[in-house]
């Protein structure tokens, strides 16, 4: 049973810092894309940065670019986000996602690409 978790969420005022973390288990996957997604009540899951994980190239969306980084520690099966610069707006339940197989660039950010997805954690952002 494969099994992505994620963790590192929680409380911070505008203008702090988060590091999530995702780490994957139960199987001995090497997972070609990674990617993290947010989601708010109401509203659809939207992919925020993704990473391939041979290559290392990475893509994000313009609200979090300059502010937000992805990256991945292959060796430990572990990805990262790192979060600055927080804004209220990125309080949201952020997933952990994985897939097997390449996609087109253009598909990266998107939810159905991915075929694994962890439980998430909650980050809240105060002002």
């Amino acid at each position: 049973q494969v099994q992505l978790v994620e963790s590192g969420g929680g409380s911070v005022q505008a203008g702090g810092s988060l590091r999530l973390s995702c780490v994957g288990s139960g199987n001995t996957y090497t997972w070609d894309l990674m990617g993290w997604f947010r989601q708010v009540p109401g509203k659809e899951r939207e992919g925020i940065a993704a990473i391939w994980t041979a290559a290392g190239r990475t893509f994000y969306v313009d609200s979090v670019k300059g502010r937000f980084t992805i990256s991945r520690d292959n060796a430990k099966n572990m990805l990262y986000l790192q979060m600055n610069s927080l804004k209220p707006e990125d309080t949201a339940m952020y997933y952990c996602a994985a897939r097997r197989g390449v996609v087109p660039e253009t598909s990266t950010l998107k939810e159905y690409a991915y075929n694994y997805w962890g439980q998430g954690t909650q980050v809240t952002v105060s002002s």
